[in-house]
């Protein structure tokens, strides 16, 4: 696997690279079976596969969270190894954010007044920054999400749309632990009894599938499910919502698809999950 840390080294490589498909993995590191396989997803659709890990401040809103993110950068080059990654952009703030390569912004308006928006100010607009640099960088024909972070995804599809980049956007599903609980990086800060605890978010959420598959109303299934987040003492709600798959907007007609949306702080770490309800 070859290492790039300086950005016009790696764009020097690219030029060089003339035929085939470019796939492109972008992560933040503490890499996990997720991850991987959005490479192994890469793997299967392209030519070659870049992935890059870069922990982006500008998409912190919490100092504290920014500080505590899981940096495990030997074990990170193991893991790619071992699914045969052809590539690493490993760089620095300076690299990715002072490498003369200006970044896009785009109209979030919509995006940022919903679900994780309002609790995370400047979340998104970090990323699609951080993302817009990193696509004009390695120029990929495809670039792989987990759709674990299912608004992150929609923010991208809509950066991609609106500065109209030729690269195809491949949402992946999210990968689970066997007790449910999706893969998260943040999952390495649970302690072992929160962990125990994590997997009811997911079943909260296929509570929410079988009560929608049982033709209870929208607005009756929220009611129950943060009633019932609220009545367990382990959890903090910060929102429970069910949206339009496509757009994220309010669901108002039988022809719309639903997802459940969930953000709970476990012990003081937030954790984030969804599920489409059809």
């Amino acid at each position: 696997m070859l290492i790039f840390e300086k950005t016009n080294d790696l764009i020097q490589f690219r030029k060089n690279q003339q035929s085939g498909t470019i796939g492109f993995v972008p992560t933040m590191g503490a890499l996990h079976q997720g991850h991987l396989k959005l490479v192994r997803q890469s793997k299967k659709q392209t030519h070659f596969t870049y992935v890059s890990i870069f922990v982006n401040p500008l998409q912190f809103n919490d100092k504290n969270d920014l500080e505590k993110y899981p940096r495990t950068i030997d074990k990170d080059i193991q893991l790619l190894e071992s699914v045969d990654a052809d590539a690493l952009f490993l760089p620095s703030f300076e690299e990715v954010y002072q490498s003369g390569i200006t970044y896009d912004e785009i109209d979030l308006t919509y995006l940022n007044s919903i679900l994780e928006g309002p609790k995370r100010p400047g979340h998104f607009e970090g990323v699609v920054k951080v993302v817009s640099i990193l696509f004009k960088i390695i120029q990929p024909h495809k670039a792989f999400f987990g759709l674990k972070d299912f608004q992150q995804v929609k923010v991208i599809e809509q950066l991609v749309k609106q500065k109209q980049y030729p690269i195809e956007i491949i949402p992946c599903p999210t990968v689970r632990e066997k007790d449910g609980l999706a893969m998260s990086s943040r999952n390495t800060r649970l302690s072992p009894e929160a962990r125990q605890k994590a997997p009811q978010i997911y079943q909260w959420l296929l509570k929410a599938k079988k009560l929608y598959e049982q033709n209870y109303p929208i607005q009756e299934i929220e009611n129950t499910i943060i009633q019932e987040i609220q009545q367990d003492k382990n959890f903090t709600l910060d929102y429970f919502e069910i949206r339009d798959t496509k757009d994220l907007s309010q669901i108002t007609s039988p022809q719309q698809k639903p997802v459940a949306l969930i953000a709970v702080f476990l012990n003081g770490i937030r954790l984030i999950d969804n599920l489409e309800l059809a």
